[in-house]
Protein backbone atom coordinates (compact mmCIF):
# COMPACT_ATOMS: atom_id res chain seq x y z
CA UNK A 1 0.00 0.00 0.00
CA UNK A 2 1.28 3.46 -0.57
CA UNK A 3 0.58 7.64 0.28
CA UNK A 4 2.49 8.39 -2.81
CA UNK A 5 -0.05 10.40 -4.91
CA UNK A 6 -1.24 8.91 -8.32
CA UNK A 7 -0.20 10.34 -11.54
CA UNK A 8 -4.19 11.25 -12.01
CA UNK A 9 -4.14 13.73 -9.41
CA UNK A 10 -0.78 15.65 -10.40
CA UNK A 11 -1.41 17.39 -13.30
CA UNK A 12 0.89 19.17 -15.66
CA UNK A 13 -0.04 22.53 -15.42
CA UNK A 14 3.46 24.95 -15.20
CA UNK A 15 4.89 26.67 -16.06
CA UNK A 16 2.30 29.99 -15.71
CA UNK A 17 2.80 33.73 -15.95
CA UNK A 18 3.83 33.65 -12.09
CA UNK A 19 5.11 30.33 -11.59
CA UNK A 20 8.31 28.62 -13.23
CA UNK A 21 8.18 24.78 -14.13
CA UNK A 22 9.34 23.78 -10.59
CA UNK A 23 6.79 26.05 -8.91
CA UNK A 24 8.97 29.04 -7.68
CA UNK A 25 7.22 32.36 -8.47
CA UNK A 26 8.48 34.16 -11.36
CA UNK A 27 11.30 36.97 -10.31
CA UNK A 28 8.49 39.99 -9.67
CA UNK A 29 6.19 38.35 -7.71
CA UNK A 30 9.24 35.77 -5.49
CA UNK A 31 10.69 39.39 -5.15
CA UNK A 32 7.92 39.89 -3.00
CA UNK A 33 7.49 36.41 -1.52
CA UNK A 34 10.45 36.46 -0.48
CA UNK A 35 10.84 39.65 1.76
CA UNK A 36 12.08 39.02 5.50
CA UNK A 37 9.58 40.78 8.21
CA UNK A 38 12.59 41.57 10.71
CA UNK A 39 10.57 43.76 12.79
CA UNK A 40 7.67 41.57 13.38
CA UNK A 41 10.29 38.25 14.28
CA UNK A 42 11.49 40.60 16.85
CA UNK A 43 8.18 40.01 18.25
CA UNK A 44 7.70 36.70 17.30
CA UNK A 45 10.78 35.26 19.16
CA UNK A 46 9.87 37.48 22.02
CA UNK A 47 6.01 35.91 21.92
CA UNK A 48 7.76 32.31 22.17
CA UNK A 49 9.79 33.26 25.22
CA UNK A 50 6.89 35.05 26.64
CA UNK A 51 4.71 31.92 26.26
CA UNK A 52 7.69 29.29 27.49
CA UNK A 53 7.77 31.55 30.97
CA UNK A 54 4.27 32.05 31.06
CA UNK A 55 3.50 28.38 31.20
CA UNK A 56 5.86 27.49 34.09
CA UNK A 57 4.97 30.88 35.74
CA UNK A 58 1.61 29.96 35.68
CA UNK A 59 2.18 26.23 37.44
CA UNK A 60 4.50 27.86 40.17
CA UNK A 61 2.01 30.26 40.53
CA UNK A 62 -0.76 27.48 41.10
CA UNK A 63 1.36 25.01 42.72
CA UNK A 64 -0.47 21.84 42.46
CA UNK A 65 0.52 18.73 40.53
CA UNK A 66 -2.46 19.49 37.94
CA UNK A 67 -0.65 22.62 37.27
CA UNK A 68 2.49 21.06 36.58
CA UNK A 69 1.06 18.16 34.67
CA UNK A 70 -0.76 20.46 32.23
CA UNK A 71 2.80 22.68 32.25
CA UNK A 72 4.58 19.44 31.32
CA UNK A 73 2.59 18.69 28.11
CA UNK A 74 2.36 22.63 27.09
CA UNK A 75 6.14 22.61 27.20
CA UNK A 76 5.85 20.45 24.46
CA UNK A 77 4.49 22.47 22.20
CA UNK A 78 6.51 25.34 23.42
CA UNK A 79 10.15 23.21 22.13
CA UNK A 80 8.11 23.00 19.02
CA UNK A 81 7.85 27.11 18.50
CA UNK A 82 11.87 27.12 19.09
CA UNK A 83 12.35 24.39 16.37
CA UNK A 84 10.04 26.08 14.23
CA UNK A 85 12.11 29.72 14.56
CA UNK A 86 15.26 28.02 14.80
CA UNK A 87 14.34 26.14 11.27
CA UNK A 88 13.47 29.38 9.84
CA UNK A 89 16.98 30.81 11.09
CA UNK A 90 18.96 28.15 9.78
CA UNK A 91 17.40 29.12 6.48
CA UNK A 92 18.58 32.87 6.88
CA UNK A 93 14.84 33.62 7.12
CA UNK A 94 14.65 35.50 10.48
CA UNK A 95 15.95 38.74 9.59
CA UNK A 96 17.62 39.93 7.00
CA UNK A 97 21.23 40.93 8.81
CA UNK A 98 22.64 38.10 8.57
CA UNK A 99 24.46 38.24 11.81
CA UNK A 100 21.34 38.86 13.92
CA UNK A 101 19.50 35.85 12.21
CA UNK A 102 22.45 33.73 13.26
CA UNK A 103 22.74 35.06 16.86
CA UNK A 104 19.78 35.32 17.87
CA UNK A 105 18.87 31.79 16.20
CA UNK A 106 21.32 30.41 17.87
CA UNK A 107 21.72 31.88 21.72
CA UNK A 108 17.74 32.78 22.19
CA UNK A 109 16.39 30.03 20.18
CA UNK A 110 18.21 26.50 19.09
CA UNK A 111 20.72 26.56 22.31
CA UNK A 112 18.51 26.65 24.98
CA UNK A 113 16.17 24.06 23.47
CA UNK A 114 18.82 21.64 22.51
CA UNK A 115 19.08 22.47 18.45
CA UNK A 116 22.64 21.84 17.48
CA UNK A 117 21.95 25.31 15.09
CA UNK A 118 25.20 24.91 12.18
CA UNK A 119 24.88 21.34 12.22
CA UNK A 120 21.69 21.01 11.74
CA UNK A 121 22.10 23.76 8.98
CA UNK A 122 24.47 22.16 7.46
CA UNK A 123 22.33 18.85 7.17
CA UNK A 124 19.27 20.22 6.71
CA UNK A 125 20.05 21.75 3.64
CA UNK A 126 21.29 18.02 2.33
CA UNK A 127 17.40 17.09 2.64
CA UNK A 128 16.52 20.07 0.56
CA UNK A 129 19.04 18.97 -2.03
CA UNK A 130 17.61 15.40 -2.16
CA UNK A 131 14.90 14.58 -0.15
CA UNK A 132 14.85 10.39 0.22
CA UNK A 133 18.15 10.53 -1.98
CA UNK A 134 21.29 9.01 -0.61
CA UNK A 135 22.87 11.41 1.14
CA UNK A 136 19.23 12.25 3.11
CA UNK A 137 20.18 12.60 7.02
CA UNK A 138 16.25 12.56 7.75
CA UNK A 139 15.69 9.22 6.51
CA UNK A 140 15.43 7.44 9.57
CA UNK A 141 12.29 9.49 10.92
CA UNK A 142 9.73 8.88 8.09
CA UNK A 143 11.04 5.90 5.73
CA UNK A 144 9.00 2.48 5.73
CA UNK A 145 5.47 4.35 6.05
CA UNK A 146 3.07 3.41 5.84
CA UNK A 147 3.93 0.70 8.78
CA UNK A 148 1.42 -1.56 10.50
CA UNK A 149 -0.20 -0.42 14.26
CA UNK A 150 1.68 -2.11 16.43
CA UNK A 151 4.91 -0.69 15.17
CA UNK A 152 3.69 3.11 14.93
CA UNK A 153 2.29 2.47 18.79
CA UNK A 154 5.42 1.17 19.43
CA UNK A 155 7.37 4.56 17.83
CA UNK A 156 5.47 6.68 20.38
CA UNK A 157 5.79 4.71 23.52
CA UNK A 158 9.59 5.13 22.62
CA UNK A 159 9.14 9.19 22.14
CA UNK A 160 6.61 9.34 25.39
CA UNK A 161 8.86 7.27 28.00
CA UNK A 162 11.72 8.95 27.04
CA UNK A 163 13.69 6.37 25.22
CA UNK A 164 14.63 8.46 21.86
CA UNK A 165 15.00 11.47 23.80
CA UNK A 166 17.63 9.85 26.06
CA UNK A 167 19.00 8.50 23.11
CA UNK A 168 19.14 11.87 21.37
CA UNK A 169 20.79 13.77 24.60
CA UNK A 170 23.55 10.95 24.76
CA UNK A 171 24.20 11.54 21.00
CA UNK A 172 24.58 15.02 21.91
CA UNK A 173 26.91 14.88 25.19
CA UNK A 174 29.02 12.38 22.91
CA UNK A 175 30.03 15.57 20.81
CA UNK A 176 31.91 17.15 23.64
CA UNK A 177 34.54 14.25 22.45
CA UNK A 178 34.65 15.11 18.89
CA UNK A 179 36.78 18.19 17.94
CA UNK A 180 34.53 19.30 15.55
CA UNK A 181 31.27 19.10 17.41
CA UNK A 182 32.46 20.13 20.96
CA UNK A 183 31.87 24.04 20.67
CA UNK A 184 28.37 23.40 19.63
CA UNK A 185 27.66 21.41 22.20
CA UNK A 186 29.59 23.42 24.92
CA UNK A 187 27.57 26.43 23.73
CA UNK A 188 23.99 24.35 24.27
CA UNK A 189 25.13 23.60 27.74
CA UNK A 190 25.94 27.18 28.51
CA UNK A 191 22.81 28.25 27.42
CA UNK A 192 21.45 26.13 30.29
CA UNK A 193 23.09 28.05 32.80
CA UNK A 194 20.67 31.03 33.47
CA UNK A 195 17.90 28.82 32.74
CA UNK A 196 19.02 26.42 35.73
CA UNK A 197 19.65 29.44 37.62
CA UNK A 198 16.19 30.71 37.46
CA UNK A 199 15.02 27.98 38.73
CA UNK A 200 17.73 27.58 41.79
CA UNK A 201 16.59 31.60 42.18
CA UNK A 202 12.67 30.91 42.54
CA UNK A 203 13.43 28.26 45.28
CA UNK A 204 12.85 24.99 42.89
CA UNK A 205 15.81 23.82 41.33
CA UNK A 206 14.08 21.02 39.69
CA UNK A 207 12.25 23.08 37.53
CA UNK A 208 14.79 23.24 34.94
CA UNK A 209 14.36 19.37 34.60
CA UNK A 210 10.60 18.92 35.34
CA UNK A 211 9.51 21.67 32.85
CA UNK A 212 12.42 22.09 30.36
CA UNK A 213 14.37 18.97 29.82
CA UNK A 214 12.04 16.12 30.47
CA UNK A 215 9.06 17.88 27.94
CA UNK A 216 12.27 17.98 25.07
CA UNK A 217 12.70 14.38 25.86
CA UNK A 218 9.42 13.15 26.01
CA UNK A 219 6.35 15.09 24.54
CA UNK A 220 8.37 17.12 21.70
CA UNK A 221 9.66 13.90 20.76
CA UNK A 222 6.11 12.56 20.10
CA UNK A 223 5.61 16.17 18.60
CA UNK A 224 8.40 15.78 16.21
CA UNK A 225 8.03 12.32 15.12
CA UNK A 226 4.59 13.45 14.19
CA UNK A 227 5.60 16.28 12.42
CA UNK A 228 8.16 14.53 10.60
CA UNK A 229 6.15 11.20 9.22
CA UNK A 230 3.40 13.88 7.97
CA UNK A 231 5.85 15.79 6.17
CA UNK A 232 7.68 13.18 4.19
CA UNK A 233 6.15 9.80 5.37
CA UNK A 234 5.52 7.05 2.36
CA UNK A 235 6.47 9.74 -0.05
CA UNK A 236 9.58 8.90 -3.02
CA UNK A 237 12.52 10.38 -4.34
CA UNK A 238 11.18 13.05 -7.09
CA UNK A 239 11.88 16.02 -8.60
CA UNK A 240 8.27 16.71 -8.12
CA UNK A 241 7.69 18.46 -4.72
CA UNK A 242 4.06 16.73 -4.91
CA UNK A 243 5.61 13.34 -4.96
CA UNK A 244 8.31 14.41 -2.03
CA UNK A 245 5.91 16.26 0.62
CA UNK A 246 2.43 16.15 1.75
CA UNK A 247 0.01 18.92 1.86
CA UNK A 248 -1.78 19.12 4.73
CA UNK A 249 -5.33 21.37 5.78
CA UNK A 250 -4.22 23.42 8.45
CA UNK A 251 -5.93 23.77 11.76
CA UNK A 252 -5.41 25.88 14.98
CA UNK A 253 -5.27 23.19 16.88
CA UNK A 254 -1.97 22.05 14.99
CA UNK A 255 -0.62 24.93 14.85
CA UNK A 256 -0.54 25.66 18.06
CA UNK A 257 0.49 22.07 19.51
CA UNK A 258 2.60 20.78 16.19
CA UNK A 259 3.10 23.64 13.00
CA UNK A 260 3.38 26.71 14.72
CA UNK A 261 5.29 29.55 12.62
CA UNK A 262 3.55 28.20 9.19
CA UNK A 263 6.05 25.32 9.23
CA UNK A 264 2.97 23.30 8.69
CA UNK A 265 3.07 24.76 4.82
CA UNK A 266 5.52 21.98 3.80
CA UNK A 267 4.85 21.15 0.06
CA UNK A 268 4.98 25.43 -0.02
CA UNK A 269 8.16 25.70 1.42
CA UNK A 270 9.67 22.57 -0.10
CA UNK A 271 9.12 23.97 -3.48
CA UNK A 272 10.98 27.35 -2.52
CA UNK A 273 13.11 27.09 0.60
CA UNK A 274 13.81 31.21 0.33
CA UNK A 275 9.78 32.45 1.31
CA UNK A 276 9.79 33.17 5.03
CA UNK A 277 6.74 31.58 7.50
CA UNK A 278 4.96 34.73 7.03
CA UNK A 279 4.81 34.48 3.23
CA UNK A 280 3.89 30.54 2.81
CA UNK A 281 0.67 30.75 2.75
CA UNK A 282 0.89 33.00 0.11
CA UNK A 283 2.90 30.78 -2.22
CA UNK A 284 0.39 28.01 -1.07
CA UNK A 285 -2.29 29.91 -2.98
CA UNK A 286 -0.40 30.53 -6.22
CA UNK A 287 0.59 26.66 -6.32
CA UNK A 288 -3.55 25.91 -5.84
CA UNK A 289 -4.82 28.34 -8.14
CA UNK A 290 -2.40 27.53 -11.02
CA UNK A 291 -3.87 24.16 -10.44
CA UNK A 292 -0.77 22.47 -9.10
CA UNK A 293 -1.84 22.02 -5.79
CA UNK A 294 -5.45 19.75 -6.04
CA UNK A 295 -7.81 18.37 -3.55
CA UNK A 296 -7.07 14.55 -4.15
CA UNK A 297 -3.32 15.22 -3.06
CA UNK A 298 -4.61 17.62 0.08
CA UNK A 299 -5.03 15.73 3.11
CA UNK A 300 -8.03 16.95 5.14
CA UNK A 301 -6.34 16.96 8.55
CA UNK A 302 -3.23 15.30 10.32
CA UNK A 303 -5.10 12.54 11.94
CA UNK A 304 -6.50 11.52 8.48
CA UNK A 305 -2.73 11.28 6.76
CA UNK A 306 -1.23 9.63 10.73
CA UNK A 307 -4.32 6.88 9.97
CA UNK A 308 -2.76 6.33 6.35
CA UNK A 309 0.50 5.51 7.75
CA UNK A 310 -0.06 3.27 10.28
CA UNK A 311 -2.68 1.31 8.16
CA UNK A 312 -0.42 -1.38 6.82
CA UNK A 313 -1.60 -4.59 7.61
CA UNK A 314 -0.08 -6.75 10.43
Amino acid sequence: MTVVPVSEALPAVLPTERLTETGTPVPEIRTELRRIASYRNIGSVALTWAQAIGTIWLAVWIGNPIAYAAAFLLMGPAHARFASLGHEAAHRLLFTNKRANDFVGRWLIAYPSFFPFDIYRRVHFAHHKDEFGPNEPDLGLYSGYPITRQSFWRKMRRDAFGSSGWKNLKALLRGLRIPAGRPTVTRILLAQVPLIAASILVGRWWLWLLLWLAPWMTVWRVINRLRAIAEHGGMMRSKDRRLTTHHVRQGWIARFFMVPFNIGWHLAHHVDIGVPWRNLPALQRELEAAGWVTEPITWPSYTALWRALRARPA
